[in-house]
């Protein structure tokens, strides 16, 4: 387990200095979690208040189907994210082996700006065939978003329901706070980040631009 541990760690670390440098995961934001045992359920997962551009092997912990820290793993005294229930939802839900979560600028606009529509669907790009499963740019993803919580087992709970609801899926926002997906690895997961972000930042750069044009020049700030 320790040699699986350290290679999560390493994979961890070499994600996560990709993502903050890509502006995804800035000051402590973002977590990521791999599956280690699926009887029982156990993730390793990143600890909390950890910068994602600098992980070490001690900033990886493991954590039960409650959440909760269950072997002596990582730092001391190290606990592991507060968001950790919504990536054990994710796991069960999708029976996902890696789930990521970032937190863009994009991903964050986009989601106050369609969060009372309860999602935003992305249709007609190329790219969206970098997604598991999508064959064709006529795709329609719908990317659901939910209102964000502090009470995490509340939200767990409605994450699980919602992705009962949307089960073809692959990622999904919380209002004002950001992006989760996942994969049956890390690369997979990894993949549709890339893929998500560069979606998000696409759609919000076009509206962005539809808005200037619409505004007169002026962009989204109609009394500037």
């Amino acid at each position: 387990m320790k040699a699986t541990l350290l290679a999560i760690a390493r994979a961890f670390k070499e994600i996560g200095r990709d993502f903050h440098t890509r502006g995804w995961a800035l000051g402590t934001s973002g977590n990521f979690s791999a599956v280690v045992s699926r009887d029982p359920l156990e993730l390793a997962i990143t600890a909390s208040a950890v910068s994602k551009g600098a992980i070490r092997p001690t900033d990886v912990l493991v954590i039960g189907p409650d959440g909760v820290r269950v072997r002596r793993s990582g730092q001391k005294g190290a606990r592991p994210s507060a968001e950790a229930a919504l990536h054990v939802a994710v796991a069960r839900a999708r029976k996902a082996a890696a789930v990521l979560h970032t937190h863009s600028v994009w991903s964050t606009a986009l989601s106050e700006l369609h969060g009372g529509a309860g999602g935003l669907r992305l249709s007609g790009f190329e790219m969206l065939k970098g997604l598991e499963g999508v064959r064709t740019h006529e795709h329609t993803e719908w990317l659901p978003i939910l209102d964000n919580d502090q009470d995490m087992p509340a939200l767990a709970r409605r994450v699980e329901a919602m992705l009962e609801q949307s089960p073809t899926a692959h990622g999904f926002l919380l209002r004002g706070h950001g992006l989760y997906t996942w994969g049956v690895d890390l690369a997979q997961a990894r993949r549709h980040v890339e893929i998500l972000e560069f979606l998000l930042e696409t759609t919000g750069r076009m509206q962005t631009l539809v808005a200037t044009r619409a505004g007169g020049g002026h962009g989204l700030d109609q009394d500037s």
